[in-house]
């Protein structure tokens, strides 16, 4: 809770501070002749769709995770296999200080494991059947560490909050920087309102700091994930851990989980240009980490 509070609280002074730069900029640029939309207005228009739209989405993850990757909640385990994973998520929440998450299987043939939910007492661990299948107990308990972890660490909450407020400033820098092309472009019309300029400068602008944000967001997913491998190494151990990486390094392939909770998943990483917008970091750096912590 301490961590959505300190958030929010920076997001607002952050907009608070971009508001009164602005005014003053807004000052300078009405001296020119140059009109720019009013920024206070924007700004709350640009704060209530970039946050709205992350926290909608935030308390929808559970159902959007459910729904597109057709995961079946544990009631009641129905096997040795269920019964297995609900004490080991027990035990695990147990020790990570968060109330227990709703378990649930996918039938998918990867190995993968994602965890999402609107709050740390109000998660889903969801593990396919293809890591059911593929890794022995201890690697799949690491794995489910790993998990525990994220929800621990209140990833889910962090990773949506800093997607609001980037959001938020592609909807405004977008809108600002549209109406001063505008305003540019037609300095001799008289007429009032938006050109189609101003439409079309939104639009591309949107896309090109929209792909600016999407780096942030992902360099924070990356380093998520060695602070969930850390987590899951305390809770099921380290070798535990390591073992699991490596049986994903040495069995990956390519990923069945929707768009929708990929991020909350297992993926190999990338390297080259293309790691700017991955998730998660190549297994064999985790492994290194894990490794030189040991060590």
């Amino acid at each position: 809770m301490k961590r959505v509070l300190l958030f929010i609280a920076t997001n607002l002074a952050v907009l608070l501070l971009l508001s009164i730069v602005l005014k003053v900029v807004e000052g300078v640029l009405l001296a020119q002749g140059i009109v720019l939309p009013r920024t206070g207005h924007l700004l709350i228009f640009a704060a209530v769709f970039g946050m709205g739209g992350a926290f909608i989405s935030l308390l929808m993850s559970k159902w959007v995770a459910k729904r597109f990757t057709g995961a079946e909640v544990i009631d009641q385990p129905r096997d040795q296999i269920e019964a297995w994973l609900l004490d080991t998520v027990r035990r695990q929440a147990r020790q990570a200080g968060i109330a227990m998450p709703e378990v649930a299987i996918y039938d998918a043939p990867e190995i993968n494991a994602f965890a999402t939910g609107p709050s740390k007492n109000n998660a889903l661990v969801a593990v396919s059947t293809g890591l059911l299948r593929s890794m022995n107990r201890d690697e799949a308990e690491a794995v489910l560490g790993h998990e525990v972890s994220h929800i621990a660490n209140g990833d889910m909450v962090t990773l949506t909050l800093i997607q609001g407020v980037l959001n938020t400033f592609v909807i405004f820098l977008a809108r600002v920087v549209g109406g001063l092309i505008d305003s540019f472009l037609r300095r001799d019309d008289d007429s009032g309102g938006y050109g189609i300029g101003y439409f079309l400068t939104v639009m591309v602008l949107e896309i090109i700091f929209g792909l600016f944000a999407s780096i942030i967001v992902m360099w924070f997913s990356r380093q998520r994930e060695f602070r969930a491998d850390a987590g899951g190494a305390r809770l099921a151990g380290r070798d535990k851990m390591i073992r699991a990486l490596q049986r994903l390094q040495m069995s990956y392939g390519h990923s069945h989980l929707p768009e929708q909770v990929k991020a909350f998943g297992i993926t190999p990483g990338g390297k080259s240009w293309s790691r700017l917008f991955m998730s998660h970091p190549p297994l064999e750096e985790r492994i290194a980490a894990l490794q030189a912590a040991r060590s």
